[in-house]
């Protein structure tokens, strides 16, 4: 048992909630992926075979390249699907931030505070706050404790924050 943990309440259950959607979400983006990959492309490569020549065919040359763009993105989905099924509660850390980490940043150039959640990339939802854990800025606040202060690159120009507070995944159970 876990200090801080309530018996019964199983350290699992907010990680098993996100990474079952996330999952979810996976898998019928591999289903769709799949499908087309499997029935609609070899159509219309019979198709665009049958039109004759396939050296100066427009559109054989693009359901092969389609099918080589579908190949990789499934085998990029499975890889993401593998590592969404490892994720570990235990992993995390209780005093960093880390994945599932609400932080609250001074923004130093402009005095202002910003809320921020670090999720995957499934989950991102900027207008909301919920950053990606890929995303520069959530790369730079992974594993920083509260007081630190951090320096980004981002699109937008050089940032500068302060983590003023922070709420980890283990703290929301």
């Amino acid at each position: 048992m876990h200090p801080g943990v309530r018996p019964g309440v199983s350290l699992t259950l907010p990680m098993s909630n996100a990474a079952t959607k996330i999952r979810m979400k996976l898998e019928e983006e591999i289903r769709r992926l799949e499908h087309e990959l499997n029935h609609e492309l070899p159509k219309e490569l019979l198709k665009a075979r049958a039109h004759g020549d396939i050296s100066e065919n427009a559109e054989y040359k693009y359901a092969k390249e389609r099918q080589g763009f579908l190949s990789a993105r499934l085998g990029q989905l499975q890889k993401r699907l593998v590592d969404v099924s490892m994720l570990n509660l235990e992993n995390l850390p209780r005093d960093r931030a880390g994945y599932g980490s609400r932080v609250w940043v001074l923004d130093l150039q402009k005095s202002a505070e910003i809320e921020y959640k670090l999720v995957t990339t499934e989950e991102v939802d900027v207008s909301n706050g919920l950053i990606s854990t890929t995303s520069p800025i959530g790369k730079a606040l992974l594993g920083r404790r509260v007081g630190d202060e951090i320096k980004v690159q981002t699109p937008a120009g050089l940032k500068e924050f302060e983590l003023v507070r922070l709420q980890t995944i283990h703290d929301e159970v």
